[in-house]
């Protein structure tokens, strides 16, 4: 928008591009500006058309699954306010008897702050669907758990009728996994996978992103894969382009996995940075056949990565620091090896005690142990000063 609302600078931008046929802008997330700015420089943008943007919507995402015929959560979607809210939790206790838990999601929720669990307990007693009804419009509004810090029922209520949103079943599980695939749509349409992810969750109900690892479990890479390139080519087909990942859950059924596709990101996320810093620090390439990522050197690369690193104690400790620190500790990535730790965020470590952090290791249980000896060194080095040299 600052951009747009400065001709001149528009001017500039576009004599240094020099209508080189070879310039495209990217973003992290496309909206109307992003595609009149790419107008008004004359290039082509690389992103989903906004005019697309509601496949990434939660009720979007839901009627894409539906048609491409992949597993999702039982639930409904566009809805409006909070009767309709209430009405399709009574039609999920309908179908699944002995139902714990219901999601309620707003449909352009982020990271899953943008969702409320409501436990089914609270409406155990009634013994019909009027007073289930009559329940659940005075329970809900008490006993909803949201996972934006902060958030109460009329905040959670205003922005979904603002936005609307879907009510589906919580998948319980005890070792249930959040998985995720990466793709990248081209120009011409092909629909590729780049990478996959376990994603790390928490918040109150494990609803909220703060990290990943890469790449996903081998048990369910695969079916990965399949429903990745059914949903990207359903997608295609429908003309968006660019970046975007889908989120699933998958709960373990004897060997197998029980996969529920719930989510589709029309963005870059919180896997991207991270996967394209281990790109650019290894110059190698990840196998779509395998699903493993090989360095120049042929080596199998993984990685821990988080950017959520966030304590009270970080805060005073200067970029320079930290430098410092990662480098007498031995946590630096080192490139003979090409594992260590590697930051970013590094201006919001001094004012907001907040970090990013990729861990890359040549073993998934390397990767998680430099992330663990990385919270502890900096838990340690914020309180003491035994690293200044």
């Amino acid at each position: 928008q600052k951009i747009l609302e400065r001709p001149t600078l528009i001017r500039r931008i576009r004599k240094a591009v020099g209508g080189a046929k070879n310039t495209h802008l990217t973003v992290f997330n496309v909206t109307p500006l992003e595609k009149s700015l790419s107008v008004a420089l004359g290039i082509p943008l690389l992103g989903p058309d906004p005019a697309h943007l509601h496949y990434g919507s939660k009720s979007g995402c839901r009627k894409l699954f539906k048609d491409a015929e992949v597993p999702l959560p039982d639930g409904m979607e566009d809805l409006k306010n909070e009767e309709e809210i209430f009405a399709s939790i009574l039609e999920l206790r309908r179908r699944h008897e002995g139902l714990k838990r219901v999601v309620i999601k707003i449909n352009e929720g982020f990271s899953g702050e943008g969702n409320a669990i409501f436990h089914m307990s609270h409406i155990e007693a009634a013994k019909n669907d009027d007073e289930a009804l009559e329940l659940l419009r005075e329970m809900v509004p008490k006993h909803a758990r949201y996972q934006a810090a902060g958030m109460d029922w009329h905040g959670f209520l205003k922005k979904f009728r603002e936005m609307q949103g879907i009510v589906e079943v919580f998948i319980e599980g005890d070792e249930k996994a959040s998985p995720s695939v990466q793709m990248r749509i081209t120009p011409l349409g092909e629909a590729q996978i780049i990478s996959t992810h376990d994603q790390v969750l928490g918040g109150p109900d494990g609803q909220v992103f703060v990290g990943c690892s890469f790449p996903a479990l081998p048990s369910y890479r695969p079916q990965l894969h399949e429903a990745g390139h059914i949903i990207g080519d359903k997608l295609a087909k429908a003309g968006v382009i660019g970046r975007l990942s889908i989120d699933f859950l998958a709960v373990p059924n004897g060997k197998d996995w029980d996969m529920y596709a719930v989510e589709i990101n029309l963005r870059k996320g919180g896997t991207t940075h991270p996967f394209r810093t281990l790109q650019f620090l290894t110059g190698g390439r990840y196998n779509p056949e395998t699903g493993l990522f090989h360095s120049g050197s042929a080596t199998p690369k993984y990685y821990f990565a988080s950017d959520n690193l966030e304590s009270e104690k970080y805060k005073g400790l200067l970029p320079e620091d930290l430098i410092d620190i990662v480098t007498y500790t031995g946590l630096h990535y080192t490139t003979s090896t090409n594992t260590g730790v590697v930051f970013h965020m590094i201006g919001a470590l001094s004012e907001f005690g907040k970090i990013g952090v990729t861990c890359v290791g040549d073993s998934p249980e390397e990767a998680e142990k430099l992330y663990q000896k990385t919270l502890e060194t900096l838990d340690w080095a914020a309180g003491t000063t035994e690293w200044i040299v």
